[in-house]
């Protein structure tokens, strides 16, 4: 067999192809990072107050709710000379100009017309170029690649992308606190990310072509209706566990509660870096996941993961203030999360293989908008719910001490509540499995209809 022949059949993927797909998501990790110091930016540069940047970020989840909801529709819909996903891949530009405009507010302006200028360009980076960024992204990854590459890119990308994160993380502080000390500083410091990034981030649109044709029907894009949205919601039920999934994940995240459980159970905030720094040694799990799904699924290793995170925080509740039972306990929450976090674009395809088999829309886009909203709706709710709940247990933090019910309720929301979140998690994948047990006849009988149909089609041109 020949190289090209072997790269076809999806058993090679090759270092240089890996590189140039993740070079977008190189560029968006770096641009998610580096929003995380808008507040910063905002209260000390701007002036601006806190509360208000708070609001603004709300307002701009609300347009991203709705962008989110139509985005994965648009994708699917298209149909153009480059391929169906990829013209998408531009939207990296329009981030990086607008993420450097956040952070080149004029400072002349009064407050009001500053919160409008950062609401303008916070909800064009997120609810727009974000948004339809990842509405595509596995629309295009099922379109450029094939068999085992799809695997090892989905196992592989999130080594790559958390390389490149701690290093931005390491030379971010350095460069701020050398060039971010006035507005026309943060202005020229991310404008020079900017054009750094955005030049990586477009090298997958230009180097990565969609070569293959997953959908059994030719008109199947034009013929997309809305109607066929509501049906995916109806007649599929397993994107919805997987948006689940996201969405108890990405609350359990953002709540943020580890910061006040090494203050005032711990007694040391600074400790909180040693739970920070084991998490990551979960992160090589990814290249064990290859050889996994070849004796297990998708769906069964994201179940034990979780199953091993629900014990992690089961230990927190006994650790107590031992940083080493902390430190396993971090380990065992990490490395479980690892699959869920890794492996959800292998689920969407077997959701869109699902769909097609069913004879509807394959509908990738749609899916991965779907699973991207609850994501960030389990995000927010998070982040605002966490807030309440300390409220809910008597949290002061004037006080010098809590009381025992505060501290209570703050080892049970950093162990037993988000144990039994997990939990949740893995007995609704747990409904997952009974597509497992059908994802080989699906893809067989998916690919009959594709090659009838490309005979169809090929027919139809002769007689033409």
């Amino acid at each position: 067999m020949s190289k090209n022949k072997t790269i076809e059949s999806g058993e090679k993927l090759g270092f240089g192809n890996l590189l140039l797909w993740n070079s977008r998501m190189i560029s968006t990790s770096i641009y998610v990072l580096l929003a995380g110091f808008l507040m910063a930016y905002c209260t000390d540069t701007l002036g601006v107050t806190p509360a208000y940047i708070s609001i603004i970020m709300v307002a701009s989840k609300l347009v991203d709710s709705v962008t989110d909801a139509c985005a994965g529709f648009i994708v699917d819909r298209t149909k153009t000379k480059w391929g169906k996903a990829r013209p998408y891949e531009v939207f990296i530009i329009l981030m990086w100009v607008c993420t450097w405009l956040m952070f080149s507010c004029p400072t002349g302006l009064s407050e009001i017309m500053k919160c409008v200028w950062i609401f303008v360009m916070y909800t064009m980076v997120n609810a727009v170029s974000y948004t339809f960024l990842n509405a595509s992204n596995t629309v295009y990854l099922v379109r450029a690649f094939k068999g085992n590459q799809i695997v090892k890119l989905t196992s592989y990308s999130s080594v790559i992308t958390m390389l490149a994160s701690v290093i931005f993380n390491v030379g971010f502080p350095i460069l701020m606190s050398k060039y971010a000390t006035s507005a026309s500083g943060w202005s020229l410091l991310v404008g020079t990310f900017a054009i750094a990034m955005g030049g990586i981030g477009i090298l997958r649109m230009i180097f990565v072509k969609e070569k293959y044709n997953v959908d059994a029907e030719k008109k199947q894009e034009e013929s997309l209706k809305f109607s066929d949205v509501i049906e995916l919601i109806k007649g599929n039920r397993y994107i919805l566990m997987l948006a689940l999934m996201g969405l108890i994940f990405n609350f359990v995240t953002n709540m943020g509660t580890i910061v006040y459980y090494y203050t005032w159970i711990v007694g040391n905030v600074g400790l909180m870096s040693v739970a920070s720094l084991v998490q990551m040694i979960g992160i090589p799990l990814a290249f064990a996941f290859p050889p996994l799904l070849k004796r297990t699924t998708v769906a069964k290793l994201m179940f034990a993961g979780f199953v091993l995170s629900a014990a992690g925080y089961l230990l927190n509740f006994f650790a107590g203030a031992n940083i080493v039972l902390l430190a396993v306990a971090a380990v065992m929450t990490g490395t479980g999360t690892v699959p869920g976090s890794m492996l959800i674009a292998l689920a969407v395809l077997e959701c869109a293989e699902y769909n097609e088999w069913k004879g509807r829309p394959r509908m990738e886009g749609t899916m991965s908008s779907v699973v991207s909203l609850a994501k960030k709706v389990g995000a927010a709710v998070g982040s605002a719910g966490l807030g309440v709940m300390l409220t809910i247990v008597g949290y002061n933090g004037s006080l010098d001490t809590q009381s025992d019910g505060t501290l209570m309720g703050i080892r049970l929301l950093f162990s037993l509540v988000p144990m039994a979140l997990y939990v949740v998690v893995a007995l609704s994948l747990r409904g997952y499995f009974k597509l497992d047990k059908q994802m080989a006849q699906i893809r067989k009988e998916n690919e009959e209809r594709r090659a009838a149909a490309s005979q169809e089609n090929q027919e139809a041109q002769v007689q033409e």
